[in-house]
């Protein structure tokens, strides 16, 4: 061959990728191979896997039309090692290329391991160099996040965005950010009101390539979380286009109002259900937001939807994804609050009395998705209140959302969720009680607790898990200034009141309701 062997991994499903660059059709071989290893390493979602297979299916598809010649290992070969490495290693075999080309990987353990490919080459097969390319597709280098991050005491996000808007020139007028304001997170906190229907969202029913990858994943992973059925998601650039479009055009206008709402049966309502088809590489960043500007200097939508939209892109998606790189691979053993307790077997099922909680983990088992507000202040908070396992929670936000991927679920949940990192993510933990959640959802008016007490049989856990928890952390959290209002409240507290809280939490963490079943 003495060409270059090229691997692309299921998340880099981009033309543009960095391994493709100078591809050259007439030497060059393209490896894609699905493994074992890269499905199992925790039990990810049958959607998800659904979707990871047939985006790469599809794409292999693409390459080849193009005249690409594309060496595909499927799950199901009997020849195949089901690992990268190993897969890697017998197309180096088959092909005797010249080299080896790779875009560095989402994943520190991923990473990991590829750094060693160089030398087992060196050992196993021909000693062909490895090159391992930066991901382009992203607004921020990872050298350049830390080369930003060198030399700062505290890494907040606000200023990490704000750079990133100068660099980009996304949302500016001049040197000024558009509208005067750099945020206008203040506009987009507002209850959802009953009369309000969210619009439906386009659903891409499965071809004959998904319903073979569905057929698949069925069979050998039986039990995983969730099921293949009603798997609707894009799987191709044209479709993840197609669904961008669909959330301009019909859902960003109200986005930045209602994004942190909740609803019963209404997993989506304004967002914009396109981070599957993002993390896939599906869909560029570039686009996305430019897509989001134009609509409003169109005037199709108002500053605080677009700039909200947009912060989570440029800003909020960008920052976790450097941190990730920055502090790995210490930042996967953080546990800031010594949390410790076991994972509820109701995180897998959905089967609790909490309807908030029943809502939030149906929608995701059902759908493989949750917005980001159910993800933080309904199963991250329930987390964060009771102590929680970070690895176990980790491992559980991992498995179900088709979106996860360690460098953007690791921050999310560990540090924004948790408190986990000790304040690298979050300036202060996310902790709420059932008053925040009866504000933003209906959940609480369908639950066999009473979201207006914090004592008792019938009292929202929520409140007094909330309380449990200051009064446990009272001292670790004393020196943030950002906690100064429930801290001074608990200080004043009655205690026998207090003692009482204490008490139900107590209760409750230790009733069988809330603990693992014991195999």
């Amino acid at each position: 061959m003495a060409g270059t062997l090229r691997i692309i991994l299921g998340d880099q499903l981009s033309p543009g990728i960095a391994a493709l660059s100078d591809l050259d059709p007439a030497q060059d071989v393209v490896l894609m191979a699905e493994v074992q290893a890269e499905c199992t390493y925790v039990p990810h979602h049958a959607k998800k896997l659904v979707l990871v297979l047939s985006a790469m299916r599809h794409f292999a598809r693409a390459l080849q039309a193009r005249g690409v010649r594309v060496d595909y290992i499927r799950l199901d070969d009997p020849q195949n090692t089901q690992s990268l490495r190993g897969e890697m290693l017998r197309a180096v075999r088959r092909h005797a290329p010249a080299r080896v080309v790779a875009t560095e990987c989402g994943e520190w353990r991923l990473a990991e391991d590829m750094r060693h490919w160089q030398q087992v080459l060196a050992e196993q097969a021909g000693g062909q160099e490895v090159e391992i390319r930066d991901d382009t597709r992203f607004f921020c280098r990872i050298q350049d996040f830390i080369a930003w991050a060198r030399g700062r005491t505290t890494l907040r996000m606000e200023f990490f965005y704000r750079d990133m808007r100068r660099r980009t020139g996304l949302l500016m007028e001049g040197s000024e950010p558009a509208g005067g304001k750099w945020n206008f997170d203040a506009e987009n906190r507002k209850a959802l009101p009953k009369t309000v229907r969210a619009p439906a969202i386009p659903a891409f029913p499965p071809d004959l390539i998904t319903r073979d990858v569905m057929a698949l994943v069925d069979s050998r992973f039986p039990n995983h979380v969730g099921s293949v059925e009603g798997f609707c998601f894009p799987v191709t650039g044209a479709q993840a286009r197609r669904a961008l479009a669909d959330f301009v055009a019909h859902r960003l206008p109200a986005f930045g109002d209602w994004q942190d709402a909740m609803k019963t049966g209404e997993p989506v309502l304004f967002h914009a259900l396109i981070s599957t088809s993002l993390n896939l590489g599906l869909l560029d960043p570039w686009e996305i937001c430019q897509a989001a500007e134009a609509a409003w200097r169109d005037g199709h939508a108002k500053l605080n939807a677009v700039e909200g939209f947009i912060r989570q892109i440029l800003g909020w998606r960008e920052y976790v994804r450097g941190l990730y790189w920055l502090h790995m691979p210490d930042y996967a053993t953080k546990n800031a609050l010594t949390a410790t307790r076991k994972l509820p077997d109701f995180y897998w099922t959905g089967k609790t009395r909490m309807n908030c909680l029943h809502q939030a983990i149906t929608d995701t088992i059902e759908n493989a998705y949750a917005h980001h507000i159910q993800r933080l202040m309904i199963t991250g908070n329930f987390a964060l209140l009771a102590g929680l396992d970070p690895d176990e929670v980790d491992e559980w936000y991992m498995a179900v959302y088709a979106d996860a991927y360690e460098w953007v679920e690791m921050p999310n949940t560990r540090g924004m969720a948790l408190f986990a990192d000790g304040g690298v993510v979050g300036s202060k933990p996310y902790a709420a009680s059932g008053a925040y959640i009866n504000r933003m959802s209906d959940y609480c008016k369908a639950c066999v607790y009473d979201v207006k007490d914090a004592v008792g049989e019938d009292a929202c856990p929520f409140n007094f898990l909330y309380w449990d928890f200051f009064a446990r952390h009272e001292k670790r959290l004393g020196g943030n200034i950002r906690l100064a209002m429930p801290l001074k409240t608990l200080s004043r507290m009655d205690a026998t009141k207090l003692q009482a809280m204490r008490k139900n939490a107590s209760a409750f963490l230790a009733a069988d309701a809330i603990n693992p079943t014991q195999s």
